[in-house]
């Protein structure tokens, strides 16, 4: 492929449409066959992208924008070839105009061109352990994308690599003989390469025989791809992006050792738990292995996000292992790691009281099973916040402020006309005022109406973790279901602490009831947050005094 940017800083849609171009099957996906300008020929072509999970067809005409008889943006060397320009377009259209193609990042256009799973890879400080991130990820068949970002937009460095601009990793090789082991990377311009160590013209390649150069395809003019050792690659490049790709996508490739694929749409509704996903992994990537371990790769995206405008903070969490808990606004949250064989939960999290709909796509190397588990049925835990909001009008709209005694009577009222309802007898006065508390950052002793609803949502955020692991539905949570629940809520605790919650916050016979599971986390949450206002320098050590004591 030889296509040539425009005038849009677009060069990351550049990128990934050269790392496409590697694989025909790919780009025939893209660009369906037999589209040209002859044979009934009516000025409309026809490009597909992958969206929330399906993939869409885009129509465009065959007008393209011009200045003095020359394309404006992308085009192709060779000026009787069109499909370059024609996908920018098309691309364009999808994502509401050109300027919308002005700046970005590689993974996500590889993602909308593949459906692949895309998500960063940190630079190794170590080059020796370059080689070990990047050959798995080549023998699954990913899209590899990298970039410096630390110079000027544009502007080279001392060595030929463009600041800002996208690259493609196309392959990794050792050299027989005097083993030396090199990185392939191409950019996309075809025009502009790195000219250090081990680029075509390099004097290292004089110690390698003529059979090895052929080997490794060494190719000594500028067409842009280039060869270069892991340590200038991590002195050059500090931006690694992965497109992961699986089933049909690799379906006529070559892949050593290729990603099994289940996918899952799913919603999160208001007030009804969280959903929950099984994963069972059966068979160790290698046998000879003695730790039995298993690659997976997991991703949770928000769906329809182009339409609304909104990105929610979603995380996902996996039971039976420490739980990944990283809450952001982002399209697509990626995680990738090894776990023993054995049985996982899987749970997608949003922070929000709209409905939303996902796509959860779960990759493994071997034989692995996923399904999806009971959603709580139960409607309603706690009001919505449009709710709160009301409530707070009715029983404190005229002081226009929540003391311990209004929310009191608030959740008393509420508990009672909910799925815990008989629950409310066990809520008192005494844990309304650590509620308050909580929010309370200028210790008035009251909330206004802003801090009242923080408080709320995080309470009903409480409450659909309490629904999601009390398992058997007694609306308490046993000693086993505790650890978990405060884990998913972001609080990790050892058999030390587990012991103190018992004695401190359960009822006789070890349970936590769901008023007392609220304080519980009331209690923890603010003294993690006093402890982190007193370790000013953040090494997990504070110094007190008997004053801070007391108070």
């Amino acid at each position: 492929m030889d296509v040539c940017q425009g005038e849009l800083n677009d060069c990351w849609f550049l990128s990934a449409v050269a790392s496409l171009s590697l694989n025909p099957f790919l780009l025939h996906q893209v660009v369906p066959p037999g589209q040209g300008f002859q044979g009934g020929y009516n000025g409309c072509f026809r490009f597909r992208f992958w969206q929330n999970g399906v993939w869409t067809d885009v129509q465009i005409d065959d007008r393209l924008p011009t200045k003095r008889d020359k394309l404006v943006y992308m085009r192709s060397s060779n000026k009787d070839e069109f499909w370059s320009a024609l996908l920018e377009k098309a691309y364009a259209k999808l994502k509401g105009g050109y300027s919308a193609l002005d700046m970005g990042y590689p993974h996500v256009a590889m993602a909308d061109m593949t459906g692949g799973i895309t998500g960063g890879l940190r630079v190794p400080s170590d080059p020796r352990k370059l080689g070990y991130e990047l050959q798995p990820l080549l023998q699954k068949g990913a899209l590899i994308n990298c970039a410096n970002t630390t110079g000027p937009f544009g502007k080279k460095n001392d060595f030929g690599i463009v600041y800002w601009h996208a690259y493609s990793v196309t392959g990794l090789e050792t050299t027989k003989g005097s083993p030396v082991q090199l990185v392939r990377i191409r950019n996309p311009w075809g025009n502009t390469e790195w000219n250090g160590r081990w680029s075509d013209g390099g004097s290292e390649w004089d110690n390698v025989s003529a059979e090895e150069q052929q080997r490794v395809e060494r190719v000594q003019q500028e067409d842009g791809e280039f060869w270069m050792s892991p340590e200038d690659f991590c002195q050059n490049f500090d931006m690694v992006e992965v497109c992961h790709l699986s089933g049909d996508a690799l379906s006529e490739s070559k892949v050593k050792k290729p990603w099994k694929c289940t996918l899952h749409h799913g919603h999160w509704i208001p007030q009804r738990g969280l959903p929950q996903y099984s994963l069972t992994l059966l068979e160790e990537d290698d046998p000879s292995d003695p730790e039995q371990m298993c690659s997976f790769l997991l991703a949770l995206m928000q769906k329809h996000t182009h339409k609304t405008g909104v990105l929610s903070n979603t995380e996902l969490r996996i039971y039976k292992v420490s739980h990944f808990c990283f809450l952001s606004p982002r399209r697509e949250h990626v995680y990738r790691g090894r776990l023993p064989l054995g049985h996982y939960i899987i749970i997608p999290y949003i922070n929000t009281n709209r409905e939303e709909e996902f796509l959860l796509r779960v990759l493994t190397e071997k034989i692995s099973i996923t399904s999806p588990g009971p959603m709580s049925p139960r409607l309603v835990g706690l009001p919505s916040l449009n709710e709160a909001r009301e409530l707070f009008v009715k029983h404190c709209g005229k002081e226009s402020y929540c003391t311990s005694l209004d929310l009191y009577n608030m959740l008393t009222g509420a508990i009672a006309k909910g799925v815990f309802a008989g629950s409310e007898k066990q809520l008192n006065l005494e844990q309304c005022k650590s509620f308050v508390v909580l929010m309370d950052n200028q210790v008035k002793g009251r909330l206004d109406l802003m801090e009242f609803l923080a408080l709320w949502e995080q309470l009903w955020d409480w409450t659909g973790i309490f629904l999601t692991f009390d398992k058997n539905k007694n609306q308490v949570l046993d000693y086993n279901e505790i650890p978990p629940a405060l884990e998913a809520a972001g609080i990790s605790v050892d058999r030390f602490i587990m012991q103190r919650i018992v004695l401190r916050y359960t009822e006789p016979n070890s349970t936590v009831t769901f008023p007392g599971f609220l304080f519980l986390l009331t209690k923890l949450n603010c003294m993690i947050r006093e402890f982190q206002e007193l370790d000013g320098t953040g090494k997990g050590v504070i110094s007190v005094n008997l004053r801070e004591v007391k108070t």
